[in-house]
């Protein structure tokens, strides 16, 4: 994680704009001095500006070189109230609704990120991931040519006894629940985007299955290859197995035994798991047995960044988020 994050650096991009909808929780606080501190990012804190001020000073923290938005007072209310009636206004959303909805935080914190007013938002500290992925899909869309909004995990292996010290991603692990072939498609295709601004190096995509190469006959598996042809007509010329094996995925000598034809050779670094219940599984087995870090679920197929965070998360997990939600800008 600490290498991606001074990847931004190393590139010289400028500092991104991020925009946190639950600017008072001192989690995101403390989180955004840290960012702004080390130039990761420029952070906008979204919410009472006294409660906020308050908070931060009971703590300790400067708030000299953050940006505070306050719904309720802000100049910018009209203009958002107003641009969310045009975006809403099709589904019924009145202009007093609208005028209403537009001084939550959430709601305003994505707004401001529709209007260019920011580079990306984050919520979740406090927000439910359903209310969360609500407000990001009715404001900011689907990636034309898309219909999925999926997710990933960056899983990072540095610790001493990981033999391979490299980053990793892991699909879908919170949102698409039974991925249909079309979607797995999706999601394989951008989370190869994903993993082409997050790693430093090609994406190598393995679409996991219980079968290898045709060693089992079921739906299930059909649909993991099915979706590895719709990719691979996308994408012809991604490094990509499907359906294909953990072990064969991952370790070079297996897939030479299992894949002689592999176009990855067990060395994939994006893993698109079949369903959710294999890929929450998968990243947290991988998180508590392996000891890798875990950052997100980060979420893909959205036209700007707009991601979550747990409820449970810690400032870390936050400070963390805003380096990866500026690298997707």
């Amino acid at each position: 994680m600490n290498n991606s994050l001074l990847s931004i650096k190393k590139n010289n991009m400028p500092p991104r704009n991020i925009v946190l909808a639950e600017g008072g929780d001192m989690r995101v606080i403390e989180a955004a001095v840290r960012a702004t501190a080390d130039e990761i990012a420029r952070c906008i804190l979204v919410g009472n500006r006294d409660a906020i001020e308050s908070s931060a000073k009971k703590a300790g923290f400067s708030l000299a070189k953050i940006s505070i938005e306050d719904p309720e007072t802000s100049p910018r209310i009209e203009q958002y109230a107003t641009l969310l009636h045009q975006l809403r206004a099709k589904k019924g959303m009145t202009e007093e609704q609208a005028s209403q909805l537009a001084k939550d935080p959430l709601y305003f914190a994505d707004l401001m990120l529709q209007a260019g007013d920011a580079d990306g938002s984050i919520a979740g500290a406090q927000y439910t991931t359903g209310d969360r992925v609500r407000s990001a899909l009715q404001i900011i869309g689907v990636t034309p040519g898309f219909k999925t909004v999926s997710s990933f995990m960056l899983m990072v292996f540095d610790a001493d006894h990981h033999e391979i010290k490299q980053s990793m991603i892991f699909s879908d692990c919170a949102l698409v629940v039974n991925p249909t072939t079309e979607q797995l498609a999706e999601i394989a295709i951008a989370s190869t985007e994903s993993a082409k601004r997050m790693l430093d190096e090609e994406p190598r995509v393995a679409m996991l299955s219980f079968s290898t190469n045709g060693s089992a006959n079921h739906e299930m598996v059909d649909k993991v290859r099915e979706a590895t042809n719709l990719v691979k007509q996308a994408l012809p010329d991604l490094a990509i197995d499907g359906e294909v094996q953990l072990d064969a995925a991952i370790v070079p000598s297996i897939s030479g035994q299992k894949m002689p034809n592999s176009s990855i050779k067990g060395r994939a670094n994006v893993l698109i798991f079949p369903d959710l219940n294999a890929a929450n599984i998968g990243y947290k087995l991988t998180q508590r047995f392996a000891g890798a870090k875990a950052t997100g679920p980060i979420m893909q197929g959205l036209n700007k960044p707009a991601n979550d965070l747990s409820r449970g998360c810690s400032a870390e997990d936050v400070y963390n988020l805003i380096g990866l939600t500026a690298m997707q800008v």
